[in-house]
């Protein structure tokens, strides 16, 4: 570097003898042209120190960790402080980051603040919703067993410490298969009246970590903390350096979660009180910075925790996000994730001594007559939800978003960590030409559709992908919409060529499926970069 510097310095000696020596036999003209020329290549030189400068200090903030808490160690201000949007007025006094990638996806079908009426009467505890839990679990229970709500209805026999409880009280009416004889589901078969409580012996908040961590584990609500990287559940073993909560979620027709939290604020910071106990870093507490109002009391009058606003397209509401532009996590690193409606259930353990697993439902979709939200339990089966609410019966039920949840049958249940159930029209028709000839609007970033002519379109979407898999070619339109700073297309290829050192070189320890679900949506090539990026995670935690 040294001696391309000097190289540089000598050139530029010797350009100023010859422009010298030039300029004693030509005219005045002459003498300004080579003066000017001497002037760009100083000025380019001393751009190139600057830049070498500013690497190196960005380098040692890497090296120090000085990088986590998101400062801009540079000589220069970043584009995105020089023309970021104004900052609300309630988030004066809180660190504001604004993200520029990313993209929102209108859709007809949102949830209208309004409780729908709804019974359930089957619940669900499904072992595939635990990443990485074995596929045939030890199962405490046997069908006809009555159950408490909290009492243990299996374990994985790699991490017996970690209990997975009934969601409500009842009759155990099925344990039912899947393939190679895995267990699917254990199904109750619920109390109309939701009195009968496991009843537990609740420690003091002053008590040691170990103890607190003990009784998380036992009561059940364990398994509602997770671990980054691999988006698995939580190692009682490990030590976060910090845990992350995301009090909004900018996925299409998500739930809003002001609305959720409401009434429930106590419980809500006793959840924040107990995170603080299981970690010696900070509790994280992602805001929205983004919406008209300020977001709810409960979580902007908060106490105890670090708060962080965010604004600007889907997915800033994700806690992926969030974790990278705060504390990012390296390869030997662990980072700790809470819903807020987990943290809620948390939080009434600690207030009632009781499991308490009660959820607010988003029912969204264009498909249905009408939407709104549930008050329901986790696990809750989705015929009641949907069964004569539905404008026609070729549809697709999903647990979770359109763009990171999971099919399920009309009759099946809703996923542990979902909130919201979307049903969407069953896009099984084909249609001619549909790449060449647009004949209706749909989301798509294209410009071959005037979407961007009219950004706030809301958009009746189907479960058609318009194209099947082709080749992997690089585009440049997963870097749009994920507001990283990674490469994930590279990333995915690494990850289909088992390619370890780059895998891990790339950030794949930053990701989660859901932080990558708007990649899978631009993909010129249709490939399944969620179930890509989940292959490379299990790899990468079967390796150690």
């Amino acid at each position: 570097m040294k001696n391309g510097i000097s190289k540089l310095a000598f050139l530029l000696f010797f350009t100023t003898l010859t422009f010298q020596a030039n300029a004693q036999t030509a005219g005045e003209g002459s003498t300004y042209l080579y003066t000017a020329l001497i002037a760009v290549v100083a000025i380019l030189i001393l751009g190139a120190v600057l830049q070498v400068a500013d690497s190196l200090m960005r380098i040692e903030a890497k090296n120090m960790g000085m990088e986590q808490d998101n400062t801009n160690f540079s000589l220069f201000p970043a584009w995105s402080d020089v023309f970021k949007p104004k900052t609300p007025d309630f988030a004066q006094n809180d660190r504001v980051v604004n993200l520029q990638a990313g993209h929102d996806i209108h859709l007809e079908g949102g949830a209208k603040k309004e409780f729908l009426n709804f019974t359930p009467t089957t619940f669900a505890v499904k072992p595939t919703d635990f990443v990485g839990m074995s596929p045939i679990p030890k199962v405490e229970v046997e069908v006809g067993s009555e159950v408490k709500a909290g009492d243990v209805l299996l374990f994985d026999k790699k991490r017996p410490d970690v209990k997975y409880v009934a969601p409500v009280s009842g009759e155990v009416v099925a344990v039912n298969r899947g393939e190679k004889r895995s267990i699917a589901e254990v199904v109750i078969l619920a109390d109309k009246e939701q009195t009968n409580f496991r009843s537990y012996n609740i420690p003091d908040l002053s008590a040691s970590r170990e103890a607190l961590v003990e009784f998380l584990l036992g009561s059940g609500v364990w398994p509602m903390i997770r671990q980054r990287p691999y988006d698995i559940v939580a190692d009682p073993l490990d030590f976060p350096k910090a845990i992350f909560v995301s009090t909004f979620d900018t996925a299409p027709n998500a739930p809003d979660l002001n609305f959720v939290v409401a009434g429930k604020e106590a419980a809500f910071q006793k959840g924040l009180e107990v995170l603080g106990k299981l970690t010696e870093g900070k509790v994280h507490l992602g805001l929205n910075a983004g919406a008209e109002s300020a977001p709810a009391a409960a979580f902007t009058q908060a106490t105890g925790v670090e708060k962080t606003y965010y604004s600007g397209p889907h997915p800033a509401g994700n806690v992926g996000i969030q974790i990278h532009h705060t504390n990012p996590i390296s390869a030997n690193e662990r980072v700790w994730t809470v819903g807020v409606q987990d943290l809620i259930t948390i939080g009434k353990l600690f207030l009632e001594g009781r499991y308490d697993a009660e959820r607010i439902v988003a029912v969204t979709g264009a498909e249905l007559e009408n939407t709104g939200y549930v008050k329901t339990y986790i696990g809750a089966n989705l015929e009641n939800m949907v069964k004569g609410n539905l404008k026609n019966d070729h549809v697709r039920v999903v647990s979770g978003d359109v763009l990171s949840g999971k099919a399920v049958p009309t009759n099946g249940h809703i996923g542990f960590y979902d909130d919201q159930v979307t049903v969407l029209e069953e896009g099984d028709e084909y249609e001619m030409f549909g790449w060449l000839l647009p004949l209706s609007p749909r989301p798509t970033i294209s410009k071959t559709y005037p979407n961007f002519l009219f950004p706030n379109y809301k958009f009746t979407p189907n479960t058609n992908t318009h194209g099947e898999k082709r080749a992997f070619v690089v585009t440049g339109q997963y870097e749009k919409v994920l507001p990283m700073d990674l490469y994930p297309q590279q990333l995915m290829k690494a990850i289909l060529v088992n390619d370890y050192e780059r895998m891990e070189g790339l950030g794949i320890y930053e990701l989660s499926e859901e932080d990558v679900a708007l990649c899978e949506f631009v993909c010129t090539s249709k490939q399944p970069v969620q179930s890509i990026l989940r292959q490379g995670l299990d790899m990468m935690r079967e390796q150690g």
